[in-house]
C-alpha cells in the first residue's frame, strides 16, 4: 500500500493512514542513507513509499528482475543471496531493520543482481525508482548520499570476497564473533545473542552447517565459548581476538583494539583489529588494501 501523502501536520495521528504514514518517516529517520535529511525531505520520501508485509520464504525480488525500487527494511529480516550452477547458495548479506538494499539499481537499468528474500517474517519499505529519481533532481543532496550508501555496499563485497578467499571457516566465525562483541579486548565474559538461525549465519559465512557446527564444538573445547540455543556466551573476549590476530599474523605486542562502534556498518577486519602505537595501520592492513586493489583491478574498465 502507499503512504498516505495527505498528512497533517498534526502530532497526534487520527487515522490509520495517517499513524502508517508517520510509522514510514520514523523508519526513514533511522537509515543511515536518510538519517541526516531534512524532516521535509523525509517526508517526500515516505509520500513515494510502499509498505509490503513478507512471510518467511517469500521473495522480494529475483535475480534480473526489472528494478522498480529499492528497500528500506522495517522489521524482520532480508537475506541477499545468489544460487550457482550446481544449486548451491551463497549469503551476500542478511539486512535487517532500518538497513537499505538494492540502491545500486538506481544508477542502472539492468535487472536485481541477486535475490532477495524474507529470512523470516518480515516488512519492507518500496521506495519507487522513477519518484525517487525525480526527487533526486530536485534534492541534490539525496545524490550525496545515494553514492555513499553505494559505497558502503560495494566495501561489503569487497569484505566477502576477502572472507571467501583468503580466510578459513574458523577465522571467519572468530572474526564475526569479535565483530560483534561491545569489547573485544575484555577478560570478562561477553554474550551474544545471534541475528539469525545457525543455518542462515552458516551461509553468510560461506559454509555449510555442518562445518559451522564442527566450529563451533572446536572453539567450545578450547573453551572459548559456550553456546545454548542462539545465545553464544564468548569466556574470554581477548583470547578470541587473540586467535583471530594470529589468523592475521598480526604483531600483538604492539597493536591495539580500535573499539566496535556497529556491526550494521562494520570496518573491514584488519580495520577492526589493530592499530600502531602511532596511528598508522599495520602490514596486515597495508596486505588488506592490496586485496581491494587486486579486486579493483578485476573489475570491467
Amino acid at each position: 500500500m502507499h503512504a498516505n501523502p495527505n498528512h497533517s501536520m498534526n502530532p497526534c495521528p487520527n487515522s490509520f493512514a495517517e499513524f502508517r504514514f508517520l510509522a514510514t518517516v520514523n523508519t526513514l529517520r533511522k537509515c543511515p542513507l536518510f538519517a541526516g535529511l531534512s524532516v521535509e525531505t523525509q517526508r517526500e520520501i515516505a509520500q513515494i513509499s510502499l509498505v509490503k508485509s513478507l512471510t518467511k520464504g517469500d521473495y522480494l525480488f529475483h535475480e534480473g528482475a526489472p528494478v522498480h525500487g529499492f528497500y528500506v527494511v522495517q522489521s524482520g529480516a532480508i537475506k541477499v543471496h545468489r544460487v550457482n550452477l550446481s544449486g548451491k547458495e551463497q549469503v551476500i548479506h542478511v539486512f535487517r531493520a532500518n538497513e537499505v538494499l538494492g540502491e545500486e539499481a538506481l544508477l542502472s537499468d539492468s535487472g536485481h543482481l541477486a535475490d532477495a528474500s524474507a529470512a523470516e517474517s518480515s516488512r519492507v519499505l518500496t521506495i519507487r525508482k522513477p519518484e525517487f529519481l525525480a526527487l533526486m533532481k530536485r534534492r541534490p543532496e539525496l545524490v550525496i548520499s545515494v553514492v555513499k550508501s553505494v559505497g558502503d555496499q560495494f566495501r561489503l563485497l569487497l569484505d566477502l570476497l576477502e572472507d571467501l578467499t583468503l580466510k578459513d571457516v574458523p577465522t571467519r566465525l572468530a572474526n564475526w564473533l569479535i565483530q560483534h562483541c561491545p569489547n573485544p579486548d575484555s577478560h570478562d565474559p561477553c554474550t551474544i545473542e545471534l541475528p539469525m538461525a545457525k543455518r542462515l549465519l552458516a551461509s553468510e559465512l560461506g559454509t555449510v552447517s555442518e562445518t559451522f557446527s564442527r566450529t563451533l564444538a572446536r572453539f567450545r573445547a578450547e573453551k572459548l565459548l559456550t553456546i545454548e540455543g542462539r545465545v553464544v556466551t564468548l569466556l574470554c573476549p581477548q583470547k578470541l581476538l587473540r586467535f583471530v590476530r594470529g589468523s592475521f599474523g598480526l604483531d600483538r605486542s604492539s597493536a591495539e583494539v580500535v573499539p566496535w562502534k556497529n556491526a550494521a556498518s562494520s570496518p573491514r577486519p584488519a580495520d577492526l583489529l589493530s592499530l600502531s602505537s602511532n596511528g598508522t595501520r599495520t602490514a596486515a592492513r597495508k596486505a588488506n588494501g592490496a586485496v581491494a586493489d587486486w579486486a579493483m583491478a578485476a573489475l570491467p574498465s
